[in-house]
């Protein structure tokens, strides 16, 4: 990792600088597996698995019977693991019900919101180097909780043909209508247009590599929501000398291990504390599986000191982490001066695996810097808020005259006279 001290303000833009992927001929290519998808469907998605995922199906739906076999392959530990993460994310997501008042913002003129829920929703749970069955939750949960009526899951199968089983366990679990067995470009094709076999969504969740990224942002522009921009996963820990280096330097290398472009980054008032993490990280490295992952990772990753703790803040809320750990004796203190994050965790015991599995919290999470405009996924996520108003004659009197000096102000006459013919009815 390198070691970055006291950066000047101006070196700042290269101190939060995300690892930057080759998107040559990208575009292109996830724009001729969209094509195909919308145009033949079943044919070109199957065709596309076989290409890509190296495993040839008759069809891509998972069947009762593959879903009853998953559970059966689970360990009870496994089953009892992911029931609890289920609970304590449902219940956080229930408690962000939305409640709508009416309020009368002139004699006679009431206005509330009602919160609908989307009706069909698409999640997208990457297969890749490990499967992330803890977003299937993290994602189905919520939708379940705002209403959604059908709820369809894509997820690349196995050179077997089948899903991994702890996925279609978390589907059971967290209530997903439909499993279908589609990766990459192909499954977001297949719920944005629909298939023979899939259905077609209103909106797609769910994180994925930049072609999964790529396509999302396509289909967006043509009649498909997306949840947030999403690109590879990242982690800032803010951290004084009262931290643990033992602590810092795992919780930097649980997020290396994600992928090779992902980044992990230490901001520090302390050069002690930065120089023990970089020993402590080479320790802990070589006892990972995926080491030779993070060891990619850690070439994207730094380690930052800085003078004081203002200037720390000031930073981490140019760099707008996905996560960000405070490991301080006083994380409350500065936690206060974070504007631009996507999830905190506070304290030395706070871990940022504890967000990514059962505290509760959602883990999909704006990355890339997008904190400083999005949230993560959360139940408004999964629903829409419309507008009513109600005017009585009375009211339309009271903001009438207003309305009608606004409309002739920006030369539309014909919404002048909507509301002059009505006047003229209740003034007769």
């Amino acid at each position: 990792m390198d070691l970055i001290t006291y950066p000047s303000t101006d070196q700042w833009a290269e101190v939060v600088k995300r690892p930057a992927a080759d998107r040559t001929n990208l575009t292109e290519t996830v724009c001729d597996i969209l094509r195909h998808i919308e145009e033949e469907g079943d044919r070109a998605l199957l065709a596309y698995e076989e290409r890509f995922d190296k495993v040839r199906l008759s069809t891509p739906v998972v069947s009762p019977e593959e879903m009853d076999e998953a559970e059966s392959l689970l360990s009870d530990e496994l089953k009892s693991s992911i029931r609890l993460a289920a609970h304590n994310i449902a219940t956080f997501h229930e408690a962000q019900r939305f409640e709508g008042k009416k309020v009368e913002t002139s004699p006679g003129v009431v206005c509330w919101q009602k919160a609908v829920p989307i009706e069909r929703v698409g999640l997208y749970i990457p297969g890749g180097t490990a499967p992330l069955f803890s977003t299937v939750l993290m994602l189905a949960i919520p939708a379940r909780i705002a209403g959604c009526r059908r709820v369809i899951l894509c997820t690349p199968p196995g050179k077997d043909g089948k899903v991994h089983p702890a996925t279609l366990f978390a589907a059971r679990v967290a209530g997903v209508d439909s499993i279908f067995k589609a990766g990459g470009v192909q499954a977001i094709g297949a719920m944005a247009y629909g298939t023979e076999s899939i259905p077609r969504v209103y909106k797609i969740f769910g994180p994925g590599n930049q072609y999964v990224t790529a396509a999302k942002q396509w289909v967006s522009l043509h009649g498909v929501a997306i949840d947030l921009p999403a690109g590879p996963s990242e982690v800032e820990v803010l951290a004084d000398d009262s931290a643990n280096p033992v602590f810092v330097a795992s919780d930097l290398l649980s997020q290396a291990e994600h992928g090779v472009d992902s980044q992990a980054v230490l901001i520090t008032t302390s050069p002690v504390l930065a120089e023990k993490v970089k020993a402590e990280v080479e320790c802990q490295l070589p006892l990972l599986p995926r080491k030779d992952i993070a060891a990619r990772s850690l070439d994207n990753s730094k380690l930052v000191v800085v003078h004081d703790m203002q200037e720390a803040l000031a930073l981490t809320n140019e760099y707008a982490p996905e996560h960000l750990i405070i490991e301080s004796d006083e994380p409350h203190a500065i936690a206060s001066g974070v504007i631009n994050a996507g999830s905190v965790f506070l304290g030395h015991y706070a871990p940022e695996s504890a967000g990514d599995y059962a505290s509760g919290t959602n883990h999909t999470l704006p990355t890339n810097g997008y904190a400083k405009a999005y949230s993560g996924v959360c139940l408004d996520s999964f629903i829409r808020k419309i507008t009513f108003q109600e005017i009585t004659p009375a009211g339309l009197q009271t903001i009438g005259p207003a309305i009608e000096s606004m409309a002739f102000a920006e030369g539309l006459d014909g919404h002048k006279r909507a509301v002059s013919l009505r006047l003229g009815r209740v003034d007769a």
